[in-house]
């Protein structure tokens, strides 16, 4: 037998966790049975699921139950399932070696100041068992391999043997050998406490193996232990007076002790129940079980749908979004599917959108077939349909709690996001998930507001909804960009998120008026007759000043023309119509896996707008007139260009460059001689040579002309 035992180490982030278990104190040790029984009851949904399309998996053991054994003398809580069971595979991997990302997601959270009792939706429940055990021993027997037995002190390493004892038929028995300070958790009344709070609601029976007395009569000369035969009457004793003889012997009245199995959680599947009938704690204690999460609750919707079709529903929104929401290649587990009470699967995908992958709780259909298969799912209209009234139903909770300022503006910080990959994919609901949105505007302060808010503070002769993309509130708040509508007084969305992008590319128009970037080409601003005649002269007056700026940058831009967006900056650089803006430029250059072929047909197309009421362009038009080959305004357009790049949003291609005129012209104000200048990689003179030249120009510079 010992050369049959394999020794394995740990994970390196699993021993860290259990490390982290066994030496932390944490006052909420009672969840490791929450996690062990909710480990058994989807061992037994696997089964069962299993079953519905081969009825010989259930050859092993027919009925599905966990059963808890504690033993005070031995210090020991065994935990029974009749459920799938693991191979020897199964045990090396689910049980040690191959990190889930939750282990080391449930660390950070942990060091974030996370609560232990988090520990079920990273996927990692089981090791909570070292919370209260010092060893555990999982013997477990999977219909297709022989019996194991798994064993851990949690000292960096555990062992795998084969089992030759007597047999579980089907199903996994874990033995927890208790800390000497935990035997509160050996029990009756504590582990019916804990099974109350948090597991009334599992679909299979958990049964506990109590202890309880009962009276026994014996006769006065009886021995206690009843095991013992006492004095028989003889067969010729059996005469009449044999009842009379009988009768008067005296009886004696014992305590007899006995086991028997008591089961803990005989509550009714709660969504089959009516609404009115429960009261809110009640969900609170099915959510948590459902989900393992420690919090409440933020909205909870119970509904039935009759008619052509039948099913109930009971779907739960919580309060904080989970650690891996967006990550795509994770199998979401939110929405349990049953057909006429009897569990289906986990992870339903095709009952909800991806945008509402958030919401948790269970669908039960009268309608679907039982042994209804993944890939007979994806192609049923039933389904379908079941999923087009759970959107209509979650989207009216949703705007039910808008009501509720506090709870709407929780439920937005975590699921804002959600809401506008809605408006990305969901083209019928669209309507409905815009008023949902929530944005900060030059108008709203530091409270977010809906686009309804914002059409309702409309001026009278605003026809558009103006917006702007940026990196951060305040970033967009002082862009130059808003100058204009700012002193106009017309009020504009500031779009912050990545995300917002991909919002306002589907997102054209909200009630009626479109959606306008104040950063691309072709902005109109409400103005009168005044303002509209004042702009063309300055367009007539300007056209020289454009034309020269536009040879002196050459290709870098499309067009130079004089903007009506501007008040206190000199220029700024808008982009096409269709292109993208210079926030979605820079998106797109962080993507990691971006494709590289669109970004040359993609990337900003570059107009600049000069503004005619500053003085730096005003100054400019002057010298362009005095002597069109001056060098100093070749240098200073390089510069307000790459200033205004900067102002506007992009990147430079070449920042050493930028940083070598800017020096110069610290230099200049320094008084500092050229000749006294430090080594660097870039000379002066390469300097120039990057800038373009314009036919007839000297090599002389006459930077000193700037004062």
């Amino acid at each position: 037998m010992a050369q049959e035992v394999e020794t394995f180490a740990f994970q390196a982030e699993i021993a860290q966790l259990m490390s982290l278990i066994i030496n932390t104190f944490y006052s909420n040790k009672e969840i490791f049975l929450r996690e062990l029984i909710s480990n058994s009851s989807d061992a037994l949904d696997k089964i069962r699921y299993e079953s519905l399309t081969d009825a010989s998996k259930l050859d092993s053991g027919k009925q599905l139950f966990i059963k808890i054994i504690p033993d005070p003398e031995a210090k020991t809580l065994t935990i029974i399932d009749t459920g799938i069971g693991m191979t020897k595979a199964d045990m090396i991997n689910n049980l040690g070696t191959i990190a889930k990302s939750g282990t080391k997601a449930f660390m950070e959270a942990l060091q974030a100041g996370a609560d232990i009792s988090m520990i079920g939706q990273f996927g990692v429940g089981f090791y909570s068992a070292y919370l209260v055990a010092d060893k555990v021993i999982v013997t477990s027997k999977h219909n297709d391999d022989e019996q194991y037995v798994w064993e851990s002190s949690a000292g960096g390493s555990f062992t795998i043997r084969p089992d030759h004892g007597e047999s579980l038929g089907r199903g996994t028995k874990i033995v927890l050998y208790m800390k000497e300070d935990q035997a509160e958790y050996l029990e009756e009344k504590k582990i019916k406490e804990i099974v109350k709070k948090h597991s009334q609601f599992i679909g299979y029976p958990i049964k506990l193996l109590v202890q309880k007395e009962r009276d026994r009569e014996i006769d006065d000369d009886e021995p206690d232990d009843n095991n013992a035969a006492g004095d028989k009457p003889k067969i010729e004793d059996l005469g009449e007076d044999a009842d009379e003889k009988a009768t008067d012997k005296k009886k004696k009245v014992i305590k007899e002790k006995y086991s028997e199995d008591e089961e803990l959680n005989k509550t009714k599947p709660i969504w089959t129940r009516s609404p009115d009938d429960i009261a809110n704690e009640e969900y609170g204690e099915f959510y948590k079980s459902l989900t393992n999460d420690w919090e409440d609750h933020l909205a909870v919707k119970h509904f039935s749908v009759e008619g052509q079709l039948e099913f109930r529903a009971l779907l739960f929104i919580p309060k904080r979004a989970p650690f891996d929401l967006f990550e795509n290649k994770k199998q979401k587990n939110q929405i349990k599917l049953y057909v006429r009470r009897v569990f289906i699967m986990d992870n339903c995908e095709d009952l909800i959108p991806d945008y509402l992958n958030f919401i948790r709780g269970v669908v039960d259909s009268e309608d679907l077939p039982l042994n209804i298969s993944r890939e007979m799912l994806q192609q049923n209209k039933i389904l379908k349909v079941i999923k087009k009234h759970i959107i209509k139903k979650m989207l009216e909770t949703i705007e039910d709690m808008t009501e509720d300022k506090d709870d709407y503006k929780k439920f937005y910080e975590q699921f804002g996001k959600n809401i506008k990959l809605g408006i990305h994919e969901d083209t019928t609901n669209r309507k409905k998930l815009a008023s949902l949105l929530r944005f900060y505007t030059s108008a709203s302060g530091d409270e977010m507001c809906s686009l309804p808010d914002y059409v309702s503070r409309m001026k009278e002769n605003q026809k558009d909804i103006y917006y702007i993309t940026g990196e951060s509130k305040d970033q967009v708040a002082t862009s130059s960009f808003v100058e204009k509508l700012k002193k106009q007084g017309l009020e504009v969305v500031y779009m912050i998120e990545p995300i917002d992008e991909y919002v306002v590319q589907q997102l054209k128009e909200f009630d009626g008026r479109n959606l306008v970037s104040v950063t691309k080409e072709g902005l109109e601003l409400p103005v009168d007759a005044d303002e509209k005649k004042k702009l063309e002269d300055n367009m007539k007056k300007y056209e020289g000043l454009c034309k020269i700026i536009k040879d002196i940058l050459d290709k870098r831009v499309e067009k130079v023309s004089v903007s009506n967006r501007l008040v206190s900056s000199p220029c700024c650089i808008v982009t096409s119509q269709y292109g993208w803006t210079a926030n979605m430029e820079r998106i797109m250059k962080a993507q990691a896996l971006r494709d590289t072929s669109t970004m040359g047909y993609m990337t900003a197309k570059k107009h600049l707008e000069i503004n005619p009421d500053h003085s730096i362009i005003e100054n400019l038009r002057i010298r362009a007139e005095k002597d069109k080959s001056d060098r100093s305004l070749k240098d200073l357009v390089m510069l307000l260009f790459e200033t205004s790049l900067l102002s506007s949003g992009f990147s430079l291609d070449d920042p050493m460059v930028h940083a070598h005129r800017i020096h110069r012209m610290i230099k200049l104000g320094l008084g500092i001689e050229e000749d006294e200048n430090v080594s660097s990689d870039y000379t002066v003179e390469e300097v120039y040579d990057d800038m373009p030249q314009l036919e007839g120009d000297d090599d002389v510079s006459r930077m000193e002309e700037v004062d």
